[in-house]
């Protein structure tokens, strides 16, 4: 058995009493996250916290990693000197597959390219008393809501989608690794009191609306940066007329708005889910405190009391949304896709379309999805596409398999990829279309960021559900309208799509398939751990040196980024995942997408000590390091938005950063700069991110005075010799400013433990 059941059935005993504690402490009713999160708190609360300010303690439930992010996270934890993770952990290989031919061909091939690195995970986490599961095992997301979610629970996990699991009443929040190491090695989580967003579902889906559109249109709505340092709570009737599956399409995506989690209430989908996949025992436990794992009564009743925003949607109303391209907030409805594709000359035709991933692969996705392939068949139709299938796990692939609709895709043209992220994250290596060649897809994915799935800018991605991707995969074209446009079949007779229908949950079970799971080893100490000095592909970490004392002078200017610099503009994924265990090796990608605002250029600035012009930004990183030169980095607005990958706060450390300084910062990459001992800074008033030119020497001033709620002094000297100074802000805790001091969260953690066994 993989769950803790223990685990659960202690945290249910005692949360009845803790959430009577908050509420009369808070004197007034709870909204769901505040029963969790107070709940989780590391001590008895005497007070209450104020949202969007005050930083707590709390005690995760348990850390969940994929392969990409355990790698740095692990070779972290080994310097923090534990013996054993302190709470409950796994590993899920799912990152590192290829994406090309077909799931057995990619997987073999994945097998072998990947095998020192899987090898390691598979060591290390048998060392540490960690759980793994193997290459083709599933999605991480997918495998940890059919085995590890429950309601109630605080789960944090080093992939941003980690949110997936509120869809199972889970306070679930993505962060960087190093903040995953913290909790292993037995520490709490620190976490931003959040504020919270209502959002009231009435009404209930119908035709072809989906789970999915509903977190498209809240996209469209809130924004990219609308979710940041809030936690988005779903309530209402038509939140128990979503299954638990859809539930967590909608959490999963959440994270594209900034969010630090969302969650959804307990009700009958989350237990008819709970045992469907074999855990009636916790759906027994959830029904009887079911009262104190959703909002209390008053909350739902009059929901502006207590929530900062509100939004309501009338599920009943919506239509179909599609979203994109580039961002995943632009968003329409399908009968406004046609119009908005004509007025901005995105191309017609679509060359591929690809449904599955993290988000959008559970048996009810695929069950819809192949119900539209199932009248293309009948009706004459096939795929006018390449069209793409990615189950979400093996338990997935395999029940879908001795159900038929993989089969049904398959005979309408589909290709099955393996049980993994792919396309998702740049693992598909396309031969379909030129390089740089500008080209439309779409996908029921949850990021469409430029080269986010084929490394390719000139690539527009457009993100539906898993139904209506299927459906322009028949139609062709962004200008197909499944809801009211007709098709011509091979007979050459016009037929429509019926919208589509399907079983929630599989009527004979799930089919397990291949056993992917390997528990931690029962004799841990035999197991040795030797990382090869030449490796290509891992390396052991040094730690980062610690502050100095004294105030950061003459710093040059690396980059200014214009507009959106996601962690995919830092550290770019696609080829890059294979270096994500070795710091040196991945560094040379830093800033590769970002977009340079003094020229225009893309991965590319201007060297300040030489002159010389063009050289990618990596490469001048490296010599200023050389030459002791230490560099900034300027950001624009949500600068770090996307991925949990804290090798985008790393690389710069690691090449000679010692600040960023943007308008505004996504949270998961704000945490994770200050986790490696950067200065995460924000200008006071945005319009000075203007000021600040190519050529510009820094200082940042009062480091010695550094302390929560003061700003710094940024002195801006410019080439004509002219001088500015402005202020900075930054929202550093007192222990934040101590990772600081100490050169990085780890470092504080090592000496801790240092100290402790002295």
């Amino acid at each position: 058995m993989t769950m803790d059941f223990k685990i659960i059935q202690k945290l249910y005993a005692g949360l009845p009493g803790k959430i009577r504690r908050a509420r009369n402490l808070l004197a007034r009713p709870l909204t769901l996250t505040e029963k969790i999160l107070y709940s989780h708190l590391s001590e008895e609360p005497t007070r209450s916290f104020e949202r969007g300010k005050d930083y707590v303690d709390l005690n995760p439930d348990r850390v969940a990693m994929q392969d990409a992010t355990a790698q740095m996270a692990l070779l972290q934890f080994m310097m923090a000197g534990r013996k054993a993770a302190a709470v409950p952990t796994t590993v899920h290989c799912d990152h590192l597959i290829l994406a090309r031919v077909e799931a057995k061909t990619d997987l073999a091939h994945s097998l072998s390219a990947n095998k020192e690195v899987y090898d390691f995970l598979r060591s290390i986490s048998q060392k540490y008393g960690i759980g793994f599961w193997k290459p083709g095992s599933g999605i991480i997301h997918q495998v940890v809501l059919e085995n590890y979610a429950f309601p109630g629970g605080l789960m944090i996990g080093t992939d941003s989608h980690t949110p997936n699991a509120g869809g199972l009443g889970m306070v679930a929040v993505g962060v960087g690794g190093a903040d995953a190491v913290d909790v292993m090695a037995g520490m709490p989580w620190e976490l931003k009191w959040p504020a919270l967003i209502g959002v009231k579902l009435t009404g209930a889906l119908s035709g072809w609306a989906a789970p999915k559109d509903v977190i498209l249109k809240l996209a469209g709505i809130l924004t990219v940066s609308g979710g940041t340092d809030k936690i988005i709570e779903y309530f209402g009737p038509g939140a128990r007329s979503i299954s638990c599956t859809g539930k967590a399409t909608i959490t999963n995506m959440g994270a594209e708005l900034g969010a630090t989690t969302s969650v959804f209430p307990y009700d009958e989908r989350m237990a008819v889910y709970l045992r469907a996949t074999e855990r009636d025992d916790v759906a027994k436990l959830a029904d009887a405190i079911a009262e104190h794992l959703a909002a209390d009564a008053e909350v739902q009743e009059d929901p502006e009391k207590f929530f900062d925003e509100m939004v309501e949607i009338d599920l009943s109303t919506l239509e179909p949304q599609v979203v994109g391209p580039y961002t995943p907030d632009l968003a329409r409805p399908i009968s406004g896709l046609k119009k908005d594709a004509q007025e901005h000359d995105y191309p017609d035709e679509i060359r591929a379309a690809l449904i599955g991933s993290c988000t959008n692969s559970s048996y009810e996705d695929i069950e819809r999805a192949a119900h539209v392939a199932r009248q293309a068949s009948r009706k004459g139709l096939k795929a006018r596409t390449h069209f793409l299938i990615t189950p979400g796990s093996e338990q997935i692939r395999a029940t879908i398999e001795r159900d038929g609709q993989l089969q049904a895709l398959t005979e309408i043209g589909g290709v099955v990829l393996a049980n993994a992220c792919g396309p998702c994250i740049g693992q598909w290596k396309r031969e379909d279309i030129q390089r740089e060649e500008k080209n439309t897809i779409v996908t029921s994915f949850n990021r469409n960021f430029a080269r986010r799935n084929d490394g390719m800018a000139s690539t527009l991605a457009f993100i539906g559900s898993p139904e209506i991707v299927t459906a322009l995969a028949l139609g062709g074209k962004l200008s197909f309208n499944p809801l009211s446009d007709a098709l011509v079949n091979d007979r050459g007779e016009e037929v429509r799509l019926e919208p589509p229908t399907g079983h929630e949950l599989p009527t004979r079970g799930f089919e397990k398939g291949e056993s992917g799971y390997v528990p931690p080893a029962a004799n841990p100490g035999s197991i040795e751990l030797v990382v090869d000095p030449k490796s290509e592909r891992l390396q052991l970490l040094e730690p980062f040196p610690a502050w100095n004392g004294k105030d950061f002078t003459d710093l040059v200017v690396l980059l200014k980024a214009r507009g959106k610099c996601t962690t995919d503009h830092i550290s770019p994924a696609g080829p890059w995942l294979r270096y994500r265990g070795h710091l040196d090796k991945i560094s040379d990608n830093l800033f590769l997408a970002a977009v340079n605002a003094f020229t225009g250029e893309t991965g590319k600035g201007k060297n300040v000590l030489t002159g010389e012009t063009g050289h990618p930004f990596a490469a001048v990183a490296r010599y200023y390091k050389s030459k002791g030169a230490r560099w900034v980095a300027i950001g624009d607005d949500n600068y770090g938005e996307g991925s949990s990958r804290e090798h985008a706060a790393m690389e710069p450390r690691y090449l000679g950063c010692v600040a960023v300084i943007a308008r505004s910062f996504a949270r998961i990459h704000e945490t994770n700069l200050k986790k490696q001992g950067l200065l995460a800074l924000t200008f006071t008033n945005p319009a000075d991110y203007d000021r600040i030119q190519e050529e510009d020497r820094l200082d940042i001033l009062g480091l010695q005075e550094f302390t929560p709620g003061k700003p710094l002094t940024l002195r801006i000297k410019h080439k004509d010799g002219s001088v500015d100074e402005i202020k900075v802000k930054h929202s550093y805790a007192q222990s934040q400013i101590e990772w600081f001091k100490a050169g990085s969260a780890l470092n504080l953690i090592a000496a801790s433990h240092r100290k402790e066994h002295k």
